[in-house]
């Protein structure tokens, strides 16, 4: 029988001192990217009442850890933070205070299969350019997700971007019915084209249609692209939503940052979350992306008044898959003692401290051989030894 006291449960984890040191950088230089653009960090409650993430569009019943409250109310752990940040925006600020820029960094819940090699709990870093629907706003999002994984040092990774309103705008001219359409948009979500293949050839939609689900697995590159898709369509939504990717596209190539974009028009996210442009961040060693993001003009609006905002999440746990954890650095100097000497040691640490270095006070007593041994494990390249008031400032393996 298995001793539960001695194992994690499935889908959490410990972060040993190099992964935690690791997970800390990777969320300051996220935070830093942020505050660049002048995002402000907000922290909402790890749970909240049902309420605010059912029916955000985002994440499923199913997937929520839910509990009761003492007086009966339906709590559970936030599955997204992006909800919260929404509840936040309309309940705390009015159109005055518009645009909002927040972040944050926080953990989220899911009920994930433990087979999918996901965690249950994991750390979210995002950002959220809540009250604008523009292009600079939608451009400054990708910008942003860029920026980051720079930050944190990855560099071969591409942002696939696609707009919902592409694939809205298909299914509406081909007039495939609701359960049709679903089905459609289900096993594009799963990456099932063949199926999708399938599915499509059994209707009467035009030629043209068809032959576009049958190469939607292979509409993505460049500019291009979105050329291609054009001449397969003859619908306004969909064209629209063409013709803005292309003008986001020459946006971010004018700003230098078009050799890091493609298009995928096949990216969904949550058809009935996103409203407008969705992206996805691929970085090289992980088979999950690493950033999510995309327009969700509707969200703000079920707590409040409607409001239009584009935002992205980046999953601190992913990223650090792609990243290779170091053990954290060694201290400065070990501050060992004899038993007359504790108040001048414990005195000198936090001298030192206060200047910037990292003292260790030695708890192995007044045995300096025990002390030095200790120092050379651990690399520590100083140890002052403290007799009474007298101190010994050695480089370690050698007296002074």
């Amino acid at each position: 029988m298995i001793n539960n006291k001695l194992h994690t449960t499935a889908g959490v984890k410990d972060y040993l001192p190099a992964q935690c040191a690791l997970k800390t950088e990777i969320e300051n230089k996220i935070k830093a990217v942020f505050e660049s653009c002048n995002y402000k960090f907000v922290i909402t409650p790890t749970f909240e009442y049902i309420e605010v993430f059912e029916g955000a569009g985002g994440v499923s019943g199913s997937r929520m850890y839910k509990f009761l409250d003492r007086d009966g109310s339906i709590l559970a752990l936030r599955p997204d933070v992006t909800p919260a940040i929404a509840r936040v925006a309309a309940t705390a600020y009015g159109t005055e205070d518009l645009p909002l820029r927040f972040a944050y960094v926080g953990n989220a819940f899911r009920y994930n299969e433990s087979y999918q090699g996901k965690l249950r709990e994991f750390t979210q870093a995002g950002a959220e350019l809540i009250g604008v629907n523009s292009l600079e706003a939608d451009a400054e999002t990708v910008i942003i997700a860029v920026n980051s994984l720079l930050a944190v040092g990855i560099e071969d990774f591409r942002v696939d971007i696609a707009n919902v309103e592409f694939l809205k705008g298909v299914l509406e001219e081909s007039r495939l019915d609701a359960k049709t359409s679903e089905a459609v948009i289900d096993c594009i979500i799963e990456k099932n084209y063949v199926e999708v293949s399938k599915i499509t050839a059994n209707t009467d939609i035009s030629p043209k249609l068809k032959t576009l689900f049958d190469d939607l697995p292979l509409l993505i590159g460049g500019a291009e692209v979105l050329e291609e898709a054009k001449s397969l369509v003859n619908n306004a939504r969909s064209l629209n939503a063409l013709e803005y990717m292309g003008k986001l596209y020459s946006l971010l190539d004018v700003c230098g940052y078009s050799k890091y974009i493609s298009f995928d028009l096949s990216v969904t996210g949550h058809f009935d979350y996103y409203t407008g442009i969705v992206f996805r961040a691929y970085a090289r060693g992980t088979g999950f992306s690493v950033i999510d993001g995309g327009r969700y003009d509707k969200l703000v609006g079920s707590y409040g008044e409607a409001c239009p905002a584009v935002g992205l999440a980046v999953k601190i746990n992913d990223i650090m898959s792609v990243l290779t954890a170091k053990e954290p650095g060694h201290a400065d100097f070990l501050i060992a003692c004899n038993e007359e000497g504790r108040a001048a040691a414990i005195k000198k640490a936090d001298e030192l401290r206060k200047n910037g270095a990292v003292a260790e006070l030695s708890l192995l007593g007044g045995d300096l051989d025990k002390n030095m041994a200790y120092a050379v494990k651990n690399g520590i390249p100083r140890l002052i030894y403290f007799d009474g008031e007298n101190s010994h400032n050695m480089a370690v393996g050698e007296d002074e």
